[in-house]
């Protein structure tokens, strides 16, 4: 081989050097960006205490036994719903009459007025000291998913059986540990004869896990119906992660500003019936399965980056170790990298595209005919960045068969996202709350309920809707949601009693601004 010329020798070395300088500036930049952002720390206060003194969260060993034997109560009454039309109301009524039981106080203050919606679902207007100061509202719902003893550690799912330190039963995380926590919260603050300088609202849906018409549609329609403008409302939803997301060296809040949207397609194929011993080259049932196979063999496409799963990322950047903090905080970059690693798993695909669920199929009426029809349900839960017109676009084209009708039962498009900013003053109560009740907690993020909740209801009386379970939530509690082994431990609930305690009290503190306080920092 001939020997390079000298200036060829000349351009190779520049090109090296000029290679070089481009690396070191990009790691550079890389780690600039890494560590600029300053480590979760200490907020600043949330402003001037004005009118009554701060009641301190200290509940005595009696109060701490009323709260455990109430949530308890409440997970015995088996308000399970079914379907729309079809829910267990003998245990909705009852449910009723034992909250005036064990919450006399709020039942009995002059300033809280408690109304019954739609016969099982309350609402509760707790009227403030002063009259200038836009209210708030906080939002549970009272019934839960059927749950069968099979499986279960614990002998009856709504034995509200304690074990381990633990309250197991079907309601426990989802949502009757929300319901009984904001009532026992305000038992406590009555008892101390506090009375808040904020008016808020209480709205205790009976039939969310069935789409929430006859509950939740009905006390925010009487809301509006009164011209009523909340500040924010705090629905279920994220939770306080501990070891769920790995890297992070510390648990980190994270509070929901947005939920997935959802559409229910049914997909059918009709054709002409006939005796199985002359079939035709392609059934019903193959025609149907064939296309079912390819939704999800082609799953819809991965959003990452274009909804506020990217804001979560980069705000927790700070909690995690090396190498992850890098990478985290230079998303600009890797972001097609780690919407990869996301896709791995069902939890955390859940968060970068729509997703699709075969949940029903039925076809076929004797062993020997050929099938006239066969129908399939299909459940997709819209990534915040799509609609459900784009979604079905897209089922459309996967599907590419004029012979398998596409019919839409139920949907709707995701929920606005939710303000997020250092000045919004909803969140400016939870980081001090958070503070005050899980000074362990490292940050607070937003994220995206992959589910549905009540809070869909609300948008005309709020554009600031949070969805937060004041709960610490661990890897292995994600499988007990609408599954076995539904729990909660006692200590998790106090402290969830603890949290809407001193939410109430922070929200009637009057808000200077901290325009430098970067929102990363709890």
């Amino acid at each position: 081989m001939a020997a390079l010329s000298p200036w060829l020798r000349k351009a190779l070395c520049a090109a090296l050097l000029v290679l070089c300088a481009v690396t070191g500036v990009l790691l550079v930049v890389l780690l600039v960006r890494a560590y600029a952002m300053k480590p979760a720390g200490p907020a600043p206060g949330l402003g001037a205490w004005k009118g009554e003194r701060r009641v301190e969260a200290a509940f005595s060993p009696q109060e701490r036994r009323d709260l455990k034997e109430a949530l308890k109560g409440a997970i015995r009454l088996q308000t399970v719903s079914f379907g729309p039309d079809d829910q267990n109301t003998t245990a909705l009524a009852e449910f009723g009459p034992y909250i005036r039981k064990v919450f006399p106080a709020v039942f009995s203050a002059p300033f809280i007025q408690h109304e019954v919606v739609g016969e099982y679902s309350h609402l509760f207007t707790i009227q403030g000291s002063d009259p200038q100061l836009q209210p708030y509202m906080l939002i549970a719902h009272i019934d839960v998913v059927p749950a069968s003893p099979t499986g279960w550690d614990v002998d009856d799912p709504f034995s509200a059986e304690e074990r381990d330190g633990f309250i197991y039963g079907r309601g426990t995380l989802d949502n009757k540990n929300s319901v009984m926590g904001i009532l026992q919260a305000l038992e406590f603050l009555l008892r101390r004869n506090y009375q808040p300088r904020r008016s808020f609202y209480i709205g205790l849906g009976h039939d969310e896990e069935v789409g929430g018409q006859k509950g939740a549609v009905k006390i925010a329609a009487e809301l509006e119906s009164r011209g009523v403008k909340l500040s924010f409302l705090l629905d279920e939803g994220m939770f306080i992660l501990d070891g769920v997301i790995t890297g992070l060296k510390k648990p980190a809040a994270i509070i929901a500003v947005t939920e997935k949207g959802a559409v229910t397609a049914n997909l059918s194929v009709t054709m002409v019936p006939g005796h199985s011993s002359a079939p035709p080259k392609r059934t019903s049932i193959g025609i149907l399965s064939e296309a079912l196979s390819r939704l999800e063999q082609q799953p819809m496409p991965n959003m990452f980056g274009k909804g506020p799963e990217i804001m979560m990322f980069e705000q927790l950047a700070p909690e995690f170790s090396f190498p992850l903090n890098i990478i985290m905080a230079n998303l600009w970059l890797f972001a097609p990298i780690v919407s990869r690693v996301l896709e791995q798993t069902p939890a955390t695909n859940a968060i970068v595209r729509t997703t699709t669920a075969i949940t029903m199929f039925h076809a076929g009426v004797k062993s020997n005919v050929i099938p006239p029809s066969a129908t399939a349900t299909v459940n997709f839960r819209i990534h915040p960045a799509q609609t459900v017109a784009e979604v079905l676009e897209i089922v459309d084209k996967t599907i590419d068969d004029k012979r398998v009708k596409i019919e839409a039962e139920s949907a709707f498009d995701p929920l606005p996202v939710s303000p997020w900013d250092n000045q919004t003053f909803g969140l400016r109560v939870f980081r001090q709350t958070i503070l005050d009740v899980f000074p362990d907690v490292g940050s607070m993020a937003p994220g995206i309920c992959i589910g549905n909740t009540d809070s869909r209801h609300f948008t005309n009386l709020t554009n600031a809707i949070y969805r937060f379970n004041p709960v610490v939530f661990k890897p292995d509690d994600m499988p007990r949601f609408h599954g076995l082994n539904e729990r909660i431990s006692v200590e998790s609930f106090e402290k969830q009693v603890e949290f809407l305690f001193q939410l109430i009290q922070n929200s009637d503190i009057d808000l200077s601004p901290n325009p430098h306080v970067a929102f990363h920092e709890l």
